[in-house]
C-alpha cells in the first residue's frame, strides 16, 4: 500500500470514528413506533406519559411517538432506522431480527403477579354464535389479527393443526385479517368473522378479561363485555414480547432508555400500567435467545 493511501485510508477511519463521535451527540430525538393493535388515539394516550421521563433519562430534547395502522410499519421502522423503540410480539421481534440480526436489542420484557413472563393466544366466538368448540368452528370463517402478530397470526398458524388434524386453511371457510387486535375481536362481535385470534394472560377473571393483553384492555375501555363472547381454543404459552431498542443508537443512550423502562415500575406504577396495559406487576430483563423458539416458529412458517 501506498504512502498516499494509508494516509487516505487513515483519515477515512478517523472521520468515522468522528461521525459516530457525532452522532451520539447529536441524537436529540427518540422515536417510540406504536403497532396498531389498539386504536390509534388510545395508543398515544397510553404512551405518551413516558415521554418527560425519557427526556429526563437520557438528556434528549424531545420524545415523539409514531402510530402505524399495522405491525409491519413499526418493524420497517425499526429495521431502517427511523424508529428507535418499541414494544411488540415476539413475532414482529422475530420478523426483525431474520431480516437483520444487529438491527435491535430486545432488552426487556413484563412479568404477571405470578412472575410468569407469557401469554397465550386465544381465539373467541359470539356467544350466540352457538360456537363453543374447535369442531364446532369447523367450515366458519376465521380471523387473524395482524400478519406480523405473534398470539393473532404466528402461533395459531404452528398449533392449531396439531389440534384440528388439518391445514388451517382446509379446516376453516377462509381466513383473513381484522386490522390489530382490538378491531378482530370487534370483528367477531360485528359477525365480520365467526372466530378469531386474539390474545391475554389466560389467568385471572374472565369477565375482566383475564389480567392483562388485548381482551383486558378492550374491557377496561368498556369495548368488550365478556358476556358477549366464549373462548374456542387456547394456544400453549407464549413468551410476552419485548422492549426493543435500536442499535442505531449510541450505547449509552441505549442504556439510559434501558434503566429507565426497568426502574418504572418503581418509580411511576401508574405509567407502567399505562404503557404496558396493565395487568403487570414489573419488567424481566431478556435477550434475544428468550425468542429463539419464536424465531424458528416464524422463520418456518412465514419464512421472514
Amino acid at each position: 500500500m501506498s504512502a498516499i493511501r494509508k494516509i487516505l485510508m487513515a483519515t477515512i477511519a478517523i472521520a468515522a470514528v468522528a461521525g459516530q463521535a457525532a452522532h451520539a451527540q447529536d441524537v436529540k430525538v427518540l422515536r417510540i413506533g406504536l403497532d396498531g393493535g389498539e386504536n390509534e388515539a388510545d395508543q398515544v394516550r397510553r404512551t405518551e406519559c413516558v415521554k418527560d421521563g425519557l427526556v429526563k433519562a437520557t438528556g434528549v430534547s424531545e420524545v415523539q411517538l409514531f402510530p402505524s395502522p399495522n405491525y409491519n410499519g413499526v418493524i420497517q421502522g425499526l429495521l431502517g432506522g427511523t424508529l428507535d423503540l418499541a414494544v411488540m410480539g415476539a413475532s414482529s421481534y422475530a420478523s426483525i431480527y431474520l431480516k437483520d440480526p444487529n438491527a435491535v436489542t430486545p432488552v426487556l420484557t413484563t412479568k404477571q403477579a405470578d412472575g410468569s413472563t407469557g401469554y397465550y393466544s386465544i381465539m373467541v366466538a359470539r356467544k350466540d354464535s352457538g360456537i363453543k368448540t374447535l369442531a364446532d368452528a369447523k367450515g366458519k370463517k376465521l380471523g387473524f389479527a395482524d400478519p406480523d402478530s405473534t398470539s393473532g397470526y404466528l402461533v395459531p398458524n404452528v398449533s392449531l393443526p396439531k389440534d384440528i388434524g388439518a391445514p388451517v386453511k382446509q379446516y376453516f371457510a377462509s381466513t383473513d385479517f381484522g386490522g390489530g387486535h382490538e378491531n378482530l375481536v370487534l370483528g367477531v362481535l360485528d359477525k365480520k368473522f365467526d372466530v378469531g385470534t386474539t390474545f391475554g394472560s389466560g389467568t385471572g377473571d374472565w369477565s375482566q378479561g383475564y389480567t392483562s393483553g388485548n381482551l383486558h384492555i378492550m374491557v377496561s375501555k368498556g369495548l368488550l363485555d365478556m358476556d358477549d363472547i366464549v373462548e374456542v381454543w387456547k394456544s400453549p404459552l407464549i413468551p410476552n414480547g419485548p422492549l426493543m431498542v435500536s442499535q442505531k443508537l449510541p450505547a449509552d443512550i441505549q442504556k439510559k432508555v434501558t434503566a429507565y423502562f426497568a426502574e418504572l415500575p418503581k418509580t411511576d406504577k401508574g405509567c407502567f400500567d399505562n404503557f404496558t396495559g396493565g395487568g403487570y406487576v414489573d419488567w424481566a430483563p431478556v435477550d434475544q435467545s428468550f425468542y429463539q423458539t419464536i424465531i424458528d416458529a416464524r422463520k418456518s412458517v412465514i419464512g421472514g
